[in-house]
């Protein structure tokens, strides 16, 4: 069974849904030129599929409590897969950390982190260091402001050149 690819409807759904999830499925399918029905039978073939991962709110945590978010590189010694394997397993655990990504580069993963305090941070870190995963070095970066956050990906190529 292939899989087609999205056709323009369906990014024109997707955008729409990355800017407001909770738009009502008729206001959806005005927006893209579609009877309720058909909107939300493609909304739902979508979801099957798994374009649609989730439906999320973002919420202003620091207006909540105290919050501070640390954006951390973590450098291993090795690179062997059990270690990756390990750390994994570990940061899946730890609900301080909110987002991570194994990348490419100088460093093997980036994280973000939302803490207390600097001191909650020292306790985080320490953790990660203290693992038998090889974790052997850990860079923080403190955010200061979000200056632009994310709001959905650009699902065309057809976007304008940045100036």
């Amino acid at each position: 069974m292939t899989i087609r690819p999205p056709d323009r409807t369906d990014l024109r759904i997707l955008d729409v849904l990355q800017q407001d999830a909770r738009i009502t499925n008729q206001a959806l399918a005005e927006r893209v030129a579609l009877s309720p029905s058909a909107c939300l039978a493609r909304v739902r073939a979508l979801e099957q599929r798994g374009l649609i991962r989730s439906y999320r709110a973002q919420v202003a945590v620091d207006r909540i409590r105290s919050a501070t978010i640390v954006m951390a590189q973590v450098s291993f010694r090795q690179h062997a897969l059990e270690g990756f394997t390990e750390f994994d397993r570990r940061i899946l655990a730890m609900p301080e950390i909110v987002e991570a990504s194994r990348v490419s580069g100088p460093y093997d993963y980036m994280l973000r982190v939302i803490v207390r305090d600097v001191h909650h941070w020292k306790d985080v870190a320490r953790a990660l260091l203290s693992g038998d995963d090889g974790v052997e070095k850990i860079v923080s970066h403190f955010l200061m402001d979000e200056v632009k956050a994310f709001a959905g990906y650009p699902l065309t190529d057809d976007a304008p050149a940045p100036r």
